[in-house]
């Protein structure tokens, strides 16, 4: 299988290293070689070779900062569609990071993969997010998979369980603890610490960015309930579709709560199953104040948790770690391993 990787940043060289070191093992496993011919970051455009990329040679020059362009025997783009148009590859590994306002690049290079009947593998959020719909159909027309495990609970298996998973019953709503940033913030100040407090620690350990708005404003929970709507649902919502608040605007009921060593939580949910049909879907991410007894409650830290609740099983919960690039990487590998795996039917 030769695969394209796009966005050879953290979470694109954490698939290369992991391709290397797990190269043999892969082969076995899915019956067939895996071999990197083309890479792509935001500084040096797309590169390919046609009997495959040195990926230790690569992964050295990426970590000394030399361009991607420099390796030996590769041609070169300016830009990753210029070259995703002008190969032919089996499988686009796309990890790139693409913003709210229209998923770009990343949506027209997963785009262009699919329409040129070739697979894809994503953990880019908001073009799954804002046409995750119109790609699964895309995917599925040109008889290609298209995957995006990553994108909601990092490394831990979520989407794969509540599609094929649950192949045959009717999801009807989903309610959960997706970002792990806002979890470790709260699990903090329940523990008595303010939210500058709080945050510090989070930024300081890793968890949160520097500008860390996209996580405590709600934006990254809202991306990922629009991709469980798409994926698992097929609804495709819009941003305004889904009421937000973060915790960066808790109420002081909420303040009061934490302080008294309640349990907070950041909760997504989305509903189908309210009286009114198929039109109607309730959607949002806010703090709540979650009492003993509730699954919500027993998780803490950078856990993430999700129950679905699906006819005629009743509750199903998935539970795990939800962050850091290696296991966003990981969530990408075990899709990757999934279609190199698996004929596309």
């Amino acid at each position: 299988m030769r695969i394209a990787i796009v966005g050879f940043g953290t979470v694109g060289r954490w698939v290369a290293s992991a391709l290397v070191s797990q190269g043999c093992a892969l082969r076995d496993r899915c019956g067939t070689s895996i071999e990197v011919v083309a890479l792509a970051n935001g500084r040096d455009g797309f590169v390919f070779a046609d009997d495959g990329i040195d990926l230790p040679s690569a992964l050295e020059a990426s970590a000394a900062g030399q361009s991607l362009t420099e390796l030996a025997g590769v041609r070169a783009w300016p830009s990753a569609v210029e070259g995703l148009r002008e190969i032919d590859i089996d499988l686009l590994v796309e990890t790139s990071a693409s913003p709210m306002a229209n998923g770009e690049p990343g949506l027209t290079h997963i785009r262009e993969a699919l329409q040129r009947g070739t697979s894809v593998v994503t953990s880019n959020k908001w073009p799954v997010a804002l046409r995750g719909v119109e790609l699964s159909a895309l995917a599925r027309d040109r008889h290609v998979a298209f995957r995006a495990e990553s994108t909601v609970m990092s490394g831990t298996p979520l989407l794969g369980p509540l599609t094929e998973g649950l192949a045959g019953a009717t999801p009807l709503s989903v309610r959960g603890v997706v970002n792990a940033t806002v979890n470790s913030i709260l699990t903090t100040m329940r523990s008595g610490a303010d939210y500058e407090t709080a945050l510090t620690d989070a930024q300081e350990a890793g968890l949160a960015e520097p500008e860390a708005s996209a996580d405590v404003d709600g934006h990254d929970a809202v991306a990922k309930v629009m991709i469980l709507s798409a994926l698992v649902f097929g609804r495709q919502l819009a941003v305004g579709d889904v009421a937000r608040r973060g915790v960066s605007e808790l109420t002081n009921d909420e303040t009061m709560a934490l302080a008294a060593g309640r349990c907070v939580r950041e909760v997504a949910s989305l509903d189908f199953s309210e009286p009114g049909g198929e039109g109607e879907v309730r959607a949002s991410v806010e703090p709540e104040v979650v009492e003993a007894g509730d699954p919500l409650s027993e998780i803490g830290g950078a856990t993430n948790t999700v129950v679905c609740r699906a006819d005629p099983l009743g509750e199903v919960r998935v539970a795990g770690p939800g962050a850091g690039p290696a296991l966003a990487g990981q969530g990408v590998l075990s899709d990757l391993i999934r279609v190199a795996g698996r004929p596309i039917l």
